[in-house]
């Protein structure tokens, strides 16, 4: 009897050691959270599908894969932002909502995690970057960073600056509970953030790219995904480039080819939704 005291006792040790070293991993400095609605990472029933896209057809496993959603917030997408404050075309980037709005819903359907980036800077601006970083000199002088101005609703606001009404995503593409959100302060949505830990503690392979702007923001983060041996398939109608819009060949055309010949894939919202059989 008192052998069998002593064994449960152990057992009990070591299940409380156990529990107190993840404790201490959790709580480690060095051990970050990931700046999400919910810090769920639910499993997805692994199931293959096979998109139509450019230069070939790819398959992807659901549950390696991930939706990013790149900078659709107001500055970019919204009468009052930043876009529509400096005088480009917002329509572009508004035509690209509806898609993606069906793409997401078919995503959470199919039980695929949705990670949505945001440009933003802290309130400060310290990490817009040196004072001779051509990012900052760029986002001041161009799109005066940081400047107050009114919401349409009446609330004070700041171009770029996190948790601002300029900052949120667009409603209609509003993020739910079991999304993932994260801000960055470079075009790529791999520099100086999360991501990248986030999609490998998921055991992403295959991105499903949507966003703005297509030669900048979305080109610089599909080639940090490629870089790192993710297969990123950026949907073409879920996208938006202002720049070189209306010219012959626009830098929107120019990313889709440099993207289907070495970076990814190119497809399309209805193909990602037919993929998954919830067309």
């Amino acid at each position: 009897m008192k052998k069998k005291t002593q064994e449960i006792s152990r057992r009990e040790m070591l299940a409380a050691m156990a529990v107190s070293s993840l404790v201490a991993v959790a709580e480690a400095p060095g051990f970050n959270r990931p700046n999400t609605a919910s810090d769920s990472f639910h499993s997805t029933r692994s199931r293959i599908v096979r998109i139509d896209a450019k230069p070939d057809p790819i398959a992807i496993d659901t549950a390696k894969t991930a939706v990013i959603v790149v900078d659709m917030q107001n500055d970019f997408g919204t009468k009052g932002g930043m876009f529509d404050r400096a005088g480009f075309d917002i329509s572009i980037i508004q035509k690209a909502v509806g898609p993606t709005a069906t793409v997401l819903a078919a995503a959470r359907s199919a039980g695929i995690k949705i990670i949505y980036l945001k440009m933003g800077y802290h309130p400060d601006l310290s990490d817009l970057g040196a004072s001779d970083s051509v990012n900052r000199m760029r986002h001041l002088q161009r799109m005066h960073v940081g400047t107050t101005v009114r919401a349409p609703d009446g609330r004070e606001s700041r171009i770029l600056v996190r948790d601002t009404w300029n900052t949120d995503i667009v409603a209609e593409l509003k993020p739910q509970a079991d999304d993932i959100v994260m801000y960055k302060t470079r075009f790529s949505g791999f520099y100086q953030t999360e991501l990248d830990s986030i999609l490998k503690r998921m055991g992403t392979k295959h991105l499903i790219i949507t966003g703005c702007t297509t030669s900048v923001c979305v080109d610089s983060t599909i080639r940090d995904a490629m870089f790192r041996d993710y297969q990123p398939v950026l949907l073409a109608d879920c996208t938006a480039e202002q720049l070189g819009y209306g010219l012959p060949r626009s830098n929107y055309e120019a990313s889709l080819l440099t993207i289907q010949t070495l970076l990814g894939w190119v497809s399309s919202a209805d193909e990602f939704i037919r993929a998954l059989g919830t067309a």
